[in-house]
């Protein structure tokens, strides 16, 4: 099991180039299986998710290539797929389920495995099968699996006015492309504003979709007979990119972010600029100049839906929080089981208070290194920035975590001057 080796210390500068976002280029690639033309993304991360999403079409019979040098994969959904995907495949990503809404839609039938990921709380998909039964679908959970189908005579989803009971980024995503091939109007109520979600329609109006609102709270979808191939990059990852601000914050330093986006990470940069460091968009990405943690303000902040600040930066900023003067105090709301790297952070010297959702940070800390356990992807990026801040050695273990959702982090960190490799044991 591969381990990350981080001896700190070393300001970064330079630039990083953000790859394609994960939480994009996954339901992008299930979108290709709502046509049986080409679909060719542009930008592609290589993550251990992209890997398994992509095995996990192989094995329902899509064919797909690795073509040039920009992260490019080519995807053929051919008429004669088996509409499954199996539990040997979908155990380690949630985002699998992303496959039920365009197979239902484009074959009238689905096997998909409830899902997995990350042990970072519950994440039901109850509001997708409320949303796709609105629609007419038959779906039965037996075994483990979701079983959909369209009723006796019925050759279509049909359009439906859906309203979800909380915010769900899969769910409307996956509602999202099912709805493209309805019969009639469906509108989607409450609906994730993320900007994967944006890209995500962008990408399907390319296809021959018609769809209207996204990027807001009600997207409006009329439903076409057929969808054909496109060509389309995938927007870069606005989570890699925060990760990378919060490193270069914590560490010092001055980097350029190529491909990130200012405006996807408004909430984020907002902190990191009452903290005292400077972020600045220019032509073709993002600035960041920091003096250290040590030198900042710590900043208090709540976790909440796009275009709130991410629950995917809260461990990022902890981090941060643990270095920088002052007491903050940390509320997540999305996820109730996503303080799993406190217990870590402290072996390093953090002081961090935990009651229920709420976590009171005593900035400051001399970190020092330690071998720590990554719990789960984010968990893991904030053992890291603290691994690259703490004095002597850390040991970073169980970083398959990491490879789900960064692409070659430590390669892009030891381009910024960070003391970092991988141990393969």
């Amino acid at each position: 099991m591969d381990k990350l080796l981080v001896h700190g210390g070393r300001p970064l500068h330079g630039e990083v180039v953000i790859s394609g976002a994960k939480n994009a280029a996954l339901p992008e690639m299930c979108a290709a299986l709502l046509t049986a033309e080409p679909v060719h993304l542009i930008n592609v991360p290589r993550l251990h998710d992209v890997r398994t999403m992509r095995k996990l079409l192989d094995n329902m019979g899509v064919a797909s290539e690795t073509h040039g040098e920009r992260g490019g994969i080519s995807f053929v959904a051919h008429d004669a797929l088996s509409p499954e995907a199996p539990y040997e495949l979908v155990k380690t990503m949630r985002a699998s389920v992303l496959a039920l809404g365009p197979l239902l839609a484009r074959f009238g039938e689905a096997t998909v495995s409830l899902p997995g990921g990350c042990a970072i709380g519950s994440r039901p998909v109850d509001q997708h099968i409320k949303g796709l039964q609105a629609m007419g679908a038959q779906i039965t959970v037996e075994h483990g699996y979701m079983i959909a189908k369209l009723p006796p005579g019925q050759s279509r989803l049909r359009g439906a006015r859906i309203s979800t009971d909380m915010i769900t980024v899969t769910g409307t995503e996956n509602l999202l492309m099912a709805a493209t091939l309805a019969e009639g109007e469906t509108v989607l109520q409450n609906a994730a504003q993320e900007p994967e979600v944006t890209d995500l329609a962008e990408m399907l109006i390319k296809m021959g979709a018609k769809i209207e609102g996204h990027g807001t709270s009600r997207i409006s979808i009329q439903g076409v007979d057929r969808l054909h191939g496109c060509t389309h990059q995938v927007v870069a990852d606005r989570i890699e990119a925060g990760t990378f601000l919060c490193a270069v914050a914590a560490t010092g330093g001055d980097a350029f972010l190529r491909h990130a986006r200012a405006d996807h990470l408004d909430a984020v940069i907002d902190k990191l600029l009452e903290a005292g460091v400077q972020v600045t968009a220019e032509d073709g990405g993002m600035r960041v100049r920091s003096p250290g943690g040590a030198l900042l303000k710590a900043q208090s902040f709540r976790t909440t839906e796009y275009p709130g600040f991410p629950t995917d930066m809260q461990a990022q900023f902890m981090a941060l929080n643990v270095l920088a003067q002052g007491t903050s105090t940390v509320t997540e709301t999305i996820f109730e089981n996503r303080f799993m790297h406190v217990n870590e952070l402290s072996r390093l010297g953090a002081h961090i208070a935990i009651d229920g959702r709420e976590a009171t940070v005593t900035g400051g800390a001399q970190l020092s290194g330690a071998t720590v356990m990554a719990t789960d992807l984010r968990a893991s990026a904030s053992l890291v920035i603290a691994g690259l801040v703490a004095s002597g050695e850390t040991l970073v273990d169980r970083i398959y975590h990491l490879d789900r959702g960064y692409d070659r982090m430590e390669d892009k960190l030891r381009g910024l001057g960070a003391d970092i490799e991988r141990l393969s044991t």
